[in-house]
């Protein structure tokens, strides 16, 4: 890139040793980083002057007013790329992964979560002060025709693309009703527009932000609802409190809020956002063709669901048409309430192969007569694998740790991928030659570590000992 290269000479005063691409993000933009003796700078690429411009100008006044974003450090004369200081690779959403695969998030990954989310009072009120939002890009504000956009959005890129029947002339009324209420709540603060994990880097456990180009002036509630309810996170109701505690601690420092008032206007955001998510996923779906986006349907459709449970008065035939949405067969049949049931079996090959009763047609079957055999013996044929003398025995040779890691690799992998895909069954099967102990000792490690790892159901059946357990 050539480009990138002359810029990073002119600021560096060195040629770059090296230039990589990295991953691409959603938009057209494209990033590189360029190696020097000594330090490493980001590349850009961007197809939108006007997108470039509203990003560094912004990027400038945040870095001035003390927030944590990447200092810009060259532009070119056309204006299409830019260098600005290397964050690292460590984001956010990598840094929660796990939370997110497993629906379960840990100590660590709440915490930065909850560091992330009460920074972004001081993106909105210190980012607010005395930025030239005419620079904002495509507009400097939200109003209603960003509304009416996002809505529409919805409406032709998902709504109609279902075949669901509706009235249109109904559902604009309680659109432009919508767009009342929403802007009654619009204020002059900085709206990141797309506040969420993926455009998170951390630096020392520190969140840094990036990719607000764009950024506008507007209302508070909409980044709030962004993060907290973004589709794919998994995020329980109680997480969802807690992330919504911090940052109204945080909001304090500039503003007084009624929390119940603040809730109340936070919901309608959190539907125009659910919706303008879905509109999103529709067109990249349906109309882009890109599998992915239409996997993330099910999540932003059981975000819907929720949300529903407590009727929203103001807008009864779009409420109407959202809960015919939510009961879908396509949608119900990924239903993301339905938990991944995994079933977990020992048995006795000579007695034969456990019987898939889901009508999978079965799953993964491991052999577990390669490991030493304590049924040879006398003294253990009384015990099972569910005794310590036989778990000694077992581990004192040491080949079963090994044995086991693989079946976690490839276990783990599976698991994700069906928790990614929505299906609702899968099924291991260890056997040995009498099914008492090697094959019911690795069956209760699977289980244990499936179990303790994700968010699913795992039931555990040792067939010939005549064990059944839920974990």
């Amino acid at each position: 890139m050539i480009h990138l290269e002359r810029l990073f000479e002119e600021y560096t005063s060195e040629k770059p040793l090296k230039v990589e691409e990295l991953p691409s993000s959603g938009s057209n933009r494209r990033y590189f980083r360029l190696y020097g003796k000594n330090r490493t700078l980001i590349g850009a690429k961007g197809t939108c002057v006007e997108e470039n411009i509203a990003f560094w100008t912004i990027a400038d006044h945040f870095y001035k007013m003390g927030l944590p974003v990447p200092e810009v450090y060259s532009k070119s004369d056309d204006q299409y790329y830019y260098l600005q200081k290397d964050l690292g690779d460590d984001s956010l959403f990598k840094a929660v992964s796990e939370g997110r695969e497993s629906g379960n998030y840990n100590h660590k990954e709440v915490e930065l979560l909850c560091k992330t989310i009460k920074m972004l009072p001081a993106l909105q009120f210190k980012g607010a002060e005395g930025l030239d939002f005419n620079i904002c890009y495509p507009q400097p504000e939200f109003d209603r025709r960003m509304i009416s956009f996002d809505l529409n959005y919805f409406k032709y890129c998902f709504l109609k693309a279902t075949g669901i029947e509706f009235n249109e002339i109904q559902l604009e009324d309680e659109f432009s009703k919508m767009s009342d209420i929403l802007m009654n709540c619009n204020s002059n603060n900085f709206l990141y527009r797309d506040f969420q994990a993926r455009n998170v880097m951390l630096v020392d456990g520190n969140p840094y932000f990036i990719d607000f180009q764009g950024g506008r002036r507007g209302p508070i509630y909409y980044d709030v609802a962004s993060f907290v309810w973004q589709a794919k996170a998994k995020y329980s109701d109680a997480l969802r409190e807690k992330l919504i505690d911090a940052y109204l601690e945080a909001l304090q420092e500039f503003t007084q809020v009624n929390r119940e008032e603040f809730m109340a206007n936070l919901r309608h955001f959190v539907l125009f956002r659910t919706l303008q998510v879905l509109g999103a996923y529709g067109f990249r779906g349906y109309f882009e063709k890109k599998p992915y986006f239409l996997q993330s349907v099910p999540y932003a459709i059981d975000n819907l669901k929720k949300l529903l449970k407590v009727p929203f008065e103001e807008y009864p035939y779009l409420s109407s048409i959202l809960l015919e949405l939510t009961t879908m067969r396509q949608f119900a049949d990924l239903n993301p309430e339905r938990k991944l049931e995994v079933e977990i079996f020992s048995f006795a090959f000579k007695k034969g192969i456990p019987a898939d009763t889901s009508g999978n047609g079965g799953g993964y079957v491991f052999d577990c007569r390669a490991i030493e055999n304590p049924g040879k013996y006398e003294h253990y044929k009384h015990f099972t694998g569910l005794d310590q003398e036989v778990i000694d025995f077992i581990e004192e040779e040491g080949g079963v740790y090994k044995f086991l890691d693989s079946v976690y690799s490839l276990a783990d992998t599976h698991v994700k991928r069906y928790i990614d895909r929505k299906f609702t069954h899968l099924m291991f099967s260890f056997g040995c030659t009498g099914g008492q102990h090697r094959s019911v000792y690795c069956a209760e490690h699977l289980a244990t570590h499936i179990a303790k790892k994700f968010d699913v159901d795992v039931r555990l059946c040792h067939r010939e000992i005549g064990v059944q357990k839920d974990l």
